[in-house]
């Protein structure tokens, strides 16, 4: 069998069997991108929904018409209040801040959740790079737009390596980090990056039967799923029935080849500066990688925390990978205790710093990260995706 026909009937048999006895939603009609329901749970009060207009992100990336991406903007008990920007995962969108977005406004913040390029209610061209350091620059000059001086940024997993680009590249931009299951600590090699582009495809993506995606959602991002998540399925499988939706599927494609240059966060980490919180779930499914590495996420989680300077790591027993909504009580629990006072918390302390491994006989060695305040991001090295958001059709 070919590691791509491989990887399919893995994800099919992981739908087959964690779905069990769950609807279907294959017989219901196409829903829109700009139709999804962006609104608190329970209350269904709709977010307000904006659209920025980005000339600069535009002008850099040379893009043929100019870039516009949807946020929220939940405004602040006061005008010294700070400001919280959350950024989410790979083939997400803002929605799936749905457990975070009014609590925290509640507690005094000014709440900003964006939609980045390529995801959610934005556009989705199919120019833009889709690298982390372009999805950075998206989320710097929205902030810039805003008018937000510093504000916290809150990435999960593909947005945790998007913020991880943000805080190295922009320093003075930003007050403190918290990092949610965050992509980009964990190392590939070229033969692993080579393998995942061969099995990563639009139509994988567009034509994924019903079964694979509850296996991808529910059982690779869950260890607490309740109907009260059951949207997540019906919204995904209504969106493959939409004409934008290859526009999406492409866009996941390339971000997954964006997320493969990791390099640059993994070599610069050191130069983050500010207070950094990194949460995750001790049963994380999707980090290591399961089809290539296994193990544990708790050994790439101290990796990151070993490197970042006071950085303080937030094990969350028994929750997966999309911990903000598998156990959402912890969670803001937690990261409200440290965005109450950043310069408190206490740093993680390695016995000793995890060591990268030797690269295998044949493998490149890596490069070393050039030093300095506030370095440039590295080129793209090659065409190669790492999977080091996860898998989802």
């Amino acid at each position: 069998m070919s590691s791509s026909r491989a990887f399919t009937a893995l994800l099919l048999a992981a739908g087959l069997s964690s779905a069990g006895c769950v609807r279907s939603y294959a017989g219901e009609s196409a829903l829109s991108f700009q139709d999804l329901d962006y609104s608190t749970e329970g209350t269904k009060q709709p977010w307000p929904v904006h659209r920025a207009a980005l000339p600069d992100v535009t002008a850099r990336y040379k893009l043929a018409t100019e870039l516009n991406v949807a946020y929220v903007d939940l405004p602040a008990s006061s005008p010294d209040a700070k400001t919280v920007v959350f950024v989410h995962g790979l083939g997400s969108y803002l929605k799936f801040w749905r457990a975070q977005l009014d609590v925290f406004q509640a507690q005094g913040y000014r709440v900003i959740a964006v939609d980045l390029p390529g995801y959610g209610k934005s556009d989705k061209p199919a120019t833009f790079p889709y690298t982390m350091e372009a999805m950075a620059d998206v989320v710097h000059e929205l902030t810039r737009v805003l008018g937000v001086d510093k504000p916290i940024l809150a990435g999960h997993s593909m947005g945790g390596q998007t913020s991880l680009s943000y805080a190295i590249r922009y320093p003075e931009a930003l007050s403190a980090l918290v990092l949610v299951s965050p992509a980009g600590f964990e190392k590939f090699s070229w033969n692993e990056k080579a393998w995942f582009a061969r099995v990563m495809s639009s139509e994988f993506i567009k034509y994924a039967p019903e079964a694979n995606i509850w296996g991808s959602v529910r059982q690779g991002n869950f260890m607490h799923w309740g109907p009260q998540h059951d949207w997540l399925i019906e919204e995904r499988v209504r969106l493959a029935k939409s004409p934008e939706f290859d526009s999406y599927a492409y866009a996941n494609v390339r971000t997954v080849r964006g997320l493969a240059h990791n390099d640059f966060v993994r070599e610069n980490i050191q130069h983050i500066t500010v207070p950094t919180l990194i949460v995750y779930g001790t049963d994380d499914r999707l980090i290591p990688n399961p089809f290539l590495h296994g193990g544990e996420a708790r050994e790439i989680m101290e990796y990151g925390a070993s490197r970042i300077p006071g950085a303080a790591l937030a094990p969350m027993k028994g929750c997966g990978h999309t911990v903000q909504l598998d156990c959402p009580a912890p969670f803001n629990e937690t990261v409200l205790a440290f965005l109450k006072d950043p310069e408190a918390a206490t740093p993680f302390l390695a016995k000793e710093a995890p060591k990268d491994k030797a690269p295998k006989p044949g493998e490149p060695a890596p490069v070393p990260g050039a030093p300095g305040n506030q370095p440039s991001p590295t080129p793209a090295q090659n065409d190669a995706p790492a999977p080091s958001d996860g898998p989802r059709p």
